[in-house]
């Protein structure tokens, strides 16, 4: 069995691994690039190998980064069947469409406002094509071992980072030989997310390391978010928080409307201006094994937040000037509704932007959290006069020490790890600690490299 290594090398996005033996390949994860234009042409490029040769997919969650390139997949001819968990199937029904429709709308508002350097700029994809690519999905619990491919046993085990999450476990039979894929590992004590499950036994290892090279530090995340928001509303400004759909925007409802019951905020207006994560927060209220939260704390954050649905009570909301919350999708500040309203907070110092997770290079996020003068959004550079924060606490990837912990909590004595998604100094520094930790033989692969397990 070969394992090649068709993205998520030297970055925090692109996830793309292949499994093969003589006869069939297995891809494990199929994520869009994010960041940095260099990074996120290799999304036009074309795929490393022939989608029709590609027999099954599976997926280790559901965030664009993971799941994301799929429709372009089977836009470019995969034929197979696309393997996850119940939960991640509910929330790519909900995030694939929604990238598609994205990437329509902003091809046109790029064609009618010109700041393209395409006469006719395209969509990589369409909504169109993520639900055909939705008709290749197949659900299965944790722990429910299948075979997506012949002579390749595969099942899922819980990893805690957003709802749906899993390690995916592959044994391929011919070699008796078992590699595990982390996906995004969840935090030991996350405020709404369980932790991940340990792993037992893997010959092989392919482990993320998006923090690899710090923590999240000793910080009271809702203190901290408390203050913001006090000060932020007592000079009038509104506060605006870019959050991912799925995982952090839910998080940040809970801790929001947590804040007002225990009086350590002004009771203000929120609303969540994301249709991708309303639909998120019905699915994530659904799902209550997977999460900390029951029925009662799920209805707060249900009842007490202002759905924003449609375009028009978008545009009506961007006009809204007195103190308020706004949640909005993406975490990252690259695209979405969040847009619109950066374009109108930014400008003014009363107002406040928080981040709360990791902000890959060459995101407006990035460029924001490191003290940018102004941000280019929709061929226009805007002026940062507003207040940003970047809130690491509250991200929903494990740290090092909260993931060479859950590495040592299972009995696993992998042969080789392979470091990747993260940064190239957050993956050697994840390398060397994860050697010095366990002596455990661990290196960091380059884009495309094939090895064999």
């Amino acid at each position: 069995m070969k394992l090649r290594f068709l993205g998520g090398t030297g970055t925090v996005t692109g996830s793309r691994y292949l499994l093969s033996d003589d006869k069939h390949r297995l891809l494990v994860d199929c994520g869009m690039y994010q960041g940095v234009k260099t990074l996120r042409r290799r999304n036009w490029a074309q795929f490393p190998v022939e989608p029709s040769s590609i027999n099954a997919v599976v997926l280790t969650h559901a965030h664009i980064d993971h799941s994301g390139y799929l429709p372009a997949l089977v836009k470019n001819g995969f034929k197979g069947k696309i393997y996850c968990t119940k939960a991640t199937h509910e929330l790519c029904k909900v995030l694939l469409p929604d990238a598609g429709y994205l990437q329509e709308e902003d091809a046109k508002y790029a064609a009618r406002k010109k700041f393209s350097k395409h006469e006719h700029p395209e969509p990589l994809f369409t909504e169109k094509d993520a639900r055909e690519a939705l008709k290749h999905f197949e659900s299965l619990h944790y722990h429910e071992t299948f075979e997506p491919v012949k002579g390749f046993e595969v099942s899922f085990t819980p990893a805690g980072h957003i709802l749906g999450s899993s390690c995916v476990h592959v044994r391929h039979n011919s070699s008796a030989r078992t590699v595990v894929f982390s996906g995004d590992v969840g935090r030991q004590n996350d405020m709404i997310m369980r932790p991940p499950e340990p792993i037992n036994h893997a010959d092989v290892l392919v482990c993320e390391s998006t923090y690899g090279d710090r923590t999240h530090g000793d910080s009271d995340p809702e203190t901290e978010l408390a203050d913001i928001i006090s000060r932020t509303a007592n000079r009038g400004g509104l506060v605006l928080m870019p959050a991912f759909a799925v995982g952090r925007a839910q998080m940040l409802l809970y801790v929001v409307h947590k804040l007002m019951g225990e009086g350590r905020i002004p009771r203000l207006p929120v609303y969540l201006n994301s249709p991708m994560a309303i639909r998120a927060t019905e699915i994530f209220c659904k799902h209550h094994k997977e999460h900390k939260l029951n029925n009662a704390q799920c209805e707060l954050m249900d009842h007490k937040t202002n759905f924003v649905r449609t375009v028009e009570e978008s545009i009506e909301l961007g006009m809204v000037r007195y103190p308020c919350i706004i949640i909005s999708a993406s975490g990252m500040a690259s695209g979405g509704r969040v847009l619109h309203h950066l374009k109108t907070l930014l400008p003014n110092q009363r107002n406040s932007v928080i981040f709360a997770g990791f902000q890959a290079p060459g995101t407006r996020g990035d460029a924001l959290v490191n003290g940018a003068e102004k941000v280019k959004i929709h061929g226009e550079y805007w002026p940062v006069k507003a207040e940003i924060h970047n809130l690491d606490s509250m991200s929903a990837h494990g740290d090092y020490n909260e993931i060479l912990e859950w590495l040592g909590q299972g009995s696993l004595r992998p042969e080789k790890v392979y470091v990747t998604h993260g940064e190239p100094v957050a993956s050697d520094i994840m390398r060397k600690r994860i050697r010095e930790r366990f002596g455990w033989n661990a290196e960091v692969p380059e884009l495309f490299e094939e090895v064999e397990i």
